[in-house]
């Protein structure tokens, strides 16, 4: 009986609900469609998170900006509250990012399982057109005669190399 290395108890045995290896997320990431309720439920929560940052910027920005000290010019405040500023621009929009990948990573978890359900359906067609191909009979070609080749009209690349012997009539 084989045995996962990260799962002490034998492939197929039962494990108890106890056990150290029975994540809660197993569940989740089986089901595309559970998985994408709780990428939703991350991505609802970190929006939230994302509104009170935004809040926090701002006023973190109000207040910096108001902040002068003796001797400096009217520029010095802002030049001061920069990188500050900049720090939670980094982090709005790296949450931004961060959201957008969940909403990623739910779309293609549901094409995985689109292309896993697909896959099988695709083989089967590819064995029966390679099946059909095999037990079909070929059909030869019949060479041009040379009859043929001086009745038609000699178009495309088969015409004349320079245009000096280009004839009166194909001009």
């Amino acid at each position: 009986m084989a045995t996962d290395p990260h799962n002490p108890a034998p492939r197929g045995a039962a494990q108890s609900p106890t056990a150290p290896d029975n994540h809660p997320l197993r569940d989740v990431a089986q089901s595309p469609e559970a998985t994408a309720r709780y990428l939703a439920d991350v991505q609802r929560v970190l929006l939230d998170i994302g509104k009170n940052l935004e809040t926090l910027a701002h006023e973190t920005r109000v207040h910096l900006r108001d902040t002068h000290v003796e001797g400096d010019r009217w520029y010095h405040a802002r030049l001061r509250a920069m990188p500050v500023e900049k720090a939670l621009g980094n982090v709005l929009k790296n949450l931004h990012n961060l959201t957008a990948g969940l909403e990623k990573s739910a779309y293609k978890r549901r094409a995985h399982d689109e292309v896993v359900v697909n896959t099988a359906k695709d083989r089967k067609e590819k064995e029966r057109e390679k099946q059909q191909k095999k037990n079909s009979p070929m059909i030869q070609s019949v060479p041009n005669s040379p009859q043929m080749d001086a009745q038609s009209p000699k178009t495309g690349y088969s015409g004349p190399t320079s245009i000096y012997t280009i004839d009166r009539e194909s001009a």
